[in-house]
């Protein structure tokens, strides 16, 4: 008998019917028959664990995965979760505000259907922070020098995470403690050419190693950032701000208890400051903006690993404190946010099936003196759910459904199944077919919320008689890999039924809200591959088409560029030196203009980077992004949507 070690972090240019799908992925698979006959073997695997929260290698796990791993980060330079991965398959990186806040769109949809986790446990602030800031402050909770590893699932993955999954899962995998001593100091700098200010400078240590020989085990991260507000001559207001001043502290620590070789007690601790500062162009003035945000998450989890199953009972708290200062507010805002979970899982073999199987409760309370006409409002919801993996010979077929209980919109049901077919070590078919759901945030159906929008001349009111979002998904794809290339292509529709839209300001109501859309359809198609030139050179190449539109109007949705793709060259000059170059290309698209449609045109980003290793343990690292300082279309830029200009970093690290 075998058991599973569960650590729980662990432009539209043609229409595709699902038999034109179908067709593209038989016609893939047909041209990998001749490869695969003198391919070699040797494969590399890493193993993840978001897609069954049980371990797989990436190439037969049952669904759509992409990963950045720790040596990734080290290569590049990224300043949060979102820089890190925007160039993996399906990923588009809009830009939330006008003022530098990001956003992670998995597939064409918006960051309200990402879910994002750390070692497997949900992080939101959505309801204090309101989902027109983005996800931006989720993000820059995590530091990136605490981060072992990021998984990416494409796709609804409801049947295990619940609500705000529908577009898949961003999982932050961080870097346990060690036995051994060891730690690192670094420093980076990231400097704009151009306009004034926008130089960041951040500043991290790491520590790790055991308190307690083989007993008890620590480490602790620190990570400081500072970046100056940055001006640009393109805005059409020159004293507003295209990038806001932000100065951040993230402490992270772990403590593990290793009991006895049955049992490990995990105690997680996130310290987090976020503070921002800019002036924001409305209609023609500048508007002063401050947030400053305090945030803390605490998690105490036991892992157990029996004879016949391995067990996790965990609890998370997460709370974020919000002072909102802006001068288009009527007073400053006090907001807190508090989430309360508990969740248990069961996970281990019985016959040839793998069955695992969990509960969570989860609490969540709000105090909003801006925008609640209540002193606080709070909601809870809790869930059930079972997961069947199925081993039958070179075919692995994976079960799953939740059921969730909200206390506003009662009970979601939300099934899953996805097939693995082995043809060769190397080469696999995979598909599957999933429901999922997602209920409105708290913004959108109490009408107790009332978020000041329309650059401060109207209301956002919640409409209490919205449906709760639902979406069936279809995928089918094929992936081959060896030790020296790997390709893959997938088709996927995501069918949206009652999607939650704003109402459009006409610059007459001083009173909008929210409403369902009848269907909302997304489908299209990636297509990635990689190889080994040589020894020391690599390419790199992945690309998206998405097909994303309101079936009700027959108009494409905002933000959603049909045609994403990325290209990358690694050279491994010499083992102590190591040098790239990326392009990331991404299409038109179209946003709003008031009541206006307007369409964006295409952009595409040139990026150098180097990093050289002189001495043992002594790191250095030079580039630059936006190498040929690109620029928005004139459309872009007088909705303030203005992208970085050419910008140089340099940084060092010394291990010990």
């Amino acid at each position: 008998m075998e058991w599973l070690i569960f650590d729980g972090q662990g432009d539209s240019v043609f229409k595709l019917t699902r038999l034109n799908q179908a067709l593209c992925v038989v016609g893939m698979v047909s041209s990998f028959t001749v490869m695969a006959d003198t391919a070699n073997n040797d494969v590399n695997e890493v193993m993840v664990v978001t897609a069954s929260q049980t371990e797989h290698p990436e190439l037969t796990a049952p669904a759509s995965v992409s990963y950045i791993t720790r040596e990734d980060l080290d290569n590049l330079v990224v300043n949060d979760v979102a820089e890190a991965i925007e160039k993996l398959p399906g990923i588009h990186i809009n830009a939330g505000t006008t003022y530098g806040r990001n956003e992670i769109k998995i597939r064409g949809l918006d960051s309200d259907y990402t879910l994002l986790l750390i070692n497997g446990r949900r992080i939101n602030s959505r309801d204090g922070l309101l989902s027109s800031y983005g996800n931006d402050f989720d993000l820059s909770t995590i530091p990136m020098s605490a981060v072992e590893r990021i998984e990416v699932t494409r796709g609804p993955m409801s049947s295990l995470y619940g609500a705000d999954a529908l577009g898949g899962v961003v999982n932050v995998i961080l870097r346990k403690p060690t036995e051994e001593t060891q730690g690192s100091l670094g420093y980076q700098f990231d400097g704009i050419t151009e306009g004034s200010g926008g130089n960041t400078h951040k500043m991290n240590g790491y520590v790790s190693g055991a308190l307690v020989p083989d007993t008890l085990l620590g480490n602790l991260i620190i990570e400081k950032s500072d970046r100056d507000a940055w001006r640009s001559n393109q805005s059409v207001n020159p004293d507003t701000d295209v990038l806001e001043e932000r100065d951040e502290l993230s402490l992270y620590s772990n403590l593990t208890w290793l009991v006895n070789d049955q049992q490990d007690i995990e105690l997680d601790l996130n310290y987090n400051t976020d503070d921002r500062d800019a002036d924001w162009n409305n209609w023609g003035n500048a508007v002063n903006n401050v947030q400053e945000m305090e945030r803390y998450n605490l998690a105490l989890t036991h892992y157990g690993y029996w004879e016949a199953m391995n067990s996790r009972v965990r609890y998370n708290l997460d709370h974020s404190e919000l002072r909102d200062d802006s001068e288009l507010n009527s007073a400053v805002g006090d907001i807190e946010q508090t989430n309360n979970t508990i969740d248990a899982q069961l996970s281990g073999y019985l016959g040839d099936h793998l069955l695992t199987g969990g509960g969570e409760f989860r609490d969540t309370k709000l105090e909003n003196n801006l925008t609640l006409t209540t002193d606080s409002v709070h909601y809870s919801q809790a869930a059930i759910y079972l997961q069947d993996e199925i081993s039958l010979g070179d075919l692995a077929l994976t079960l799953s459904a939740r059921y969730d209980d909200h206390e506003v919109y009662g009970g979601e049901f939300s099934p899953r199944a996805y097939a693995v077919y082995t043809i060769t070590d190397n080469w696999v078919i995979k598909g599957g077919v999933g429901e999922a759901f997602k209920a409105p945030g708290l913004n959108q159906y109490s009408d107790s919320y009332s978020v000041l929008a329309c650059r401060g001349k109207c209301h956002v009111v919640g409409n209490p008689d919205l449906e709760a979002e639902t979406s069936r998904s279809y995928e089918l794809g094929t992936s081959y890999e060896t030790a020296h290339w790997g390709a893959g292509l997938t088709v996927f529709e995501n069918d949206i039924d009652d999607m939650i839209e704003a109402e459009t300001w006409d610059r007459v109501k001083t009173e909008l809200s929210y409403f369902n859309v009848d269907e909302a359809e997304i489908k299209g198609v990636e297509t990635s591959l990689w190889a080994d030139i040589t020894d020391t050179v690599s390419v790199s190449v992945n690309y998206t088409y998405s097909d994303a539109e309101d079936k009700s109007t027959q108009t494409d949705l905002l933000n959603t560029p049909a045609h994403v793709a990325n290209v990358q060259l690694d050279w491994q000059a010499r083992d102590n030196l190591y040098a790239y170059t990326s392009y990331q290309y991404t299409g038109s698209q179209y946003a709003k203009n008031g009541s206006d449609v307007v369409k964006l045109d295409a952009y595409g980003t040139l990026d150098l980077g180097a990093r050289y290793q002189p001495v043992d343990d002594l790191n250095l690292k030079l580039g630059v992004t936006n190498l040929t300082n690109e620029e928005r279309d004139e459309t872009a830029i007088d909705l303030d949507y203005i992208m970085k200009a050419r910008s140089v970093y340099a940084g060092v690290s010394y291990d010990f």
